[in-house]
């Protein structure tokens, strides 16, 4: 079985530590890259970021995660860490009452089941309603465009050469993505619409999800604990 769970980051530093270095591993080993803003490290004492980590049932070993990180005005978002300098106006359009999913990642472990790209995304997007945010920003690779859009987002047309960016290498394409009705969600497909509000309306449930290599059992997690402490 695998657990999905969402908590606040300064709730959990030990499954955050657990994030960091799987996400570090993944970029420098399988890709080529030794840093990109999401690897910023200043998120783990924050109380305006959402953590969701991917693990064993036992919660000893962790495949891969997300955030979902509020504009606070203290640390700013791993996205204007990254466009500032190629492009200033992201500096304009990110503003209070926004946020962005970021750090998104999966080991070799849990390849093509589908984790890493839709469940996570989808899980993204579900739990926001937990929070005081009206807008989200993700800066997405080319397989991970193709999931924003399942999941509501559009390109952000107004950033860039329409959107697009070459980060964190020049042979790496990125597009910059926002999701405008987090709520309504009116530009998702209506399939990825109906898995997100299941979620949202039922956070911890045992579900049998289905990917590339067959079903499998995961235990969800995502009512976020101590938001009243927020």
């Amino acid at each position: 079985m695998i657990k999905i769970r969402a908590f606040r980051a300064i709730d959990d530093q030990e499954a955050c530590l657990k994030f960091i270095e799987g996400h570090r591993r993944l970029l420098e080993i399988h890709f080529g890259v030794a840093k990109v803003t999401s690897t910023n490290v200043d998120w783990i004492k924050s109380e305006h970021t959402i953590v969701i980590i991917v693990e064993n049932e036992s919660g000893d070993k962790v495949y891969g995660g997300a955030r979902v990180q509020m504009v606070d005005g203290e640390i700013p978002l791993p996205i204007e860490h990254a466009l500032g300098h190629y492009d200033p106006k992201i500096f304009d359009v990110v503003k209070p009452g926004c946020a962005e999913i970021c750090g998104m990642w999966n080991s070799m472990e849990v390849a093509g089941m589908g984790i890493g790209s839709l469940i996570l995304c989808r899980v993204s997007v579900a739990i926001v309603n937990q929070l005081p945010i009206d807008k989200i920003y993700m800066l997405c690779a080319p397989v991970t465009t193709r999931m924003g859009k399942r999941v509501g987002a559009v390109i952000e047309e107004s950033l860039g050469d329409k959107g697009i960016f070459f980060y964190p290498k020049d042979d790496f394409v990125a597009t910059a993505m926002a999701i405008l009705d987090v709520n309504d969600l009116v530009h998702a497909e209506e399939k990825e619409r109906i898995n997100i509000l299941e979620l949202r309306e039922k956070p911890n449930q045992l579900k049998i999800e289905k990917g590339p290599k067959g079903e499998f059992e995961v235990m969800y997690q995502l009512e976020i604990p101590n938001l009243n402490e927020h």
